[in-house]
């Protein structure tokens, strides 16, 4: 089990891209962290449609997670959609 300090950490690092996402009409949101330390992320307003998306998964929102959080071995956006 994942614990929270763990998913804090994960939340700390999307307030610190939070703001660039906003200023284009985006968010991102924590979803889960599975037991291989992927953290699944759902984007949100432009981001989810933009077609610059996954770049702005890999090169902004990955990154910045990983950094912060050394335990994550990648970040995926998830489509919450499709489960529904």
């Amino acid at each position: 089990m994942i614990d929270k300090e763990l998913y804090q950490k994960i939340e700390d690092a999307l307030k610190q891209i939070r703001p660039y996402l906003e200023a284009d009409g985006g968010d991102v949101t924590l979803v889960e962290v599975t037991e291989d330390y992927v953290a699944k992320v759902k984007l949100h307003g432009s981001c989810s449609t933009c077609s610059m998306s996954m770049m702005t998964m890999k090169a902004g929102v990955e990154e910045t997670v990983k950094r912060a959080v050394k335990e994550i071995k990648s970040v995926e956006a998830i489509d919450l959609s499709v489960n529904a």
